[in-house]
């Protein structure tokens, strides 16, 4: 059995969901687990993974790896962190209206209404699913929505003339990206609480 199915089989034994497998030099097998997730329409209180359930997956790893042979010196299991990777559709649904970072695969190679470099291949905005219309047709399922104006530091004085930046939306299928994480954004201001932008 490969290596990818064995760790799949067991994490998601445990009631886990697999978020990625990386081997790394020196023999080093690195493991990311989430908790599952189920789209409801009940806001829930945010549950996240703990030093427990690494520790549990880590035991479980270790014992089913060594019964099929598999090649590694050291194992390492963590939660996905701040940047988790958005791998799947479901990952995308879930963290839908949260800010991300993209980078496609290739180049736009048009430029966005004389607003983005044609060049351009990273992006950072807003997730959004795009919702089409029966009868249309086209391979953008989501977008990512940003504005770039410059961030507003604490204290700092704007002046209420000045006009805003455009909003600008970048559409995008799964298949064009390259890389796509959750933007690492840490407030120390609690949650739920507004940013100096918005005040």
């Amino acid at each position: 059995m490969a290596l990818q199915e064995i760790v799949e089989q067991t994490v998601t034994g445990l009631g886990y969901d697999l978020v990625e497998v990386v081997r790394s030099a020196g023999g080093l097998l690195r493991i990311t687990i989430d908790l599952p997730w189920a789209p409801s329409d009940q806001v829930a209180a945010e549950q996240f993974v703990t030093v427990e359930d690494c520790e549990k997956v880590t035991r479980q790893l270790l014992f089913a790896l060594e019964v099929d042979g598999a090649d590694f010196k050291r194992l390492e299991v963590s939660s996905p962190g701040i940047d988790r990777p958005l791998r799947h559709e479901k990952d995308f649904e879930r963290f839908a209206g949260q800010v991300i970072d993209v980078t496609l695969k290739a180049p736009m190679g048009v430029a966005a209404a004389g607003q983005v470099s044609a060049n351009r291949k990273k992006f950072r905005g807003t997730l959004e699913r795009v919702v089409r219309a029966e009868g249309q047709d086209g391979v953008a399922s989501w977008q990512i929505v940003w504005s770039d104006e410059p961030v507003v530091k604490p204290g700092q004085r704007v002046s209420k003339n000045r006009p805003p930046a455009p909003v600008q939306a970048l559409g995008f299928a799964l298949d064009e990206l390259r890389e796509a994480r959750l933007a690492p954004i840490v407030s120390f201001k609690g949650r739920g609480a507004k940013d100096y932008a918005s005040e």
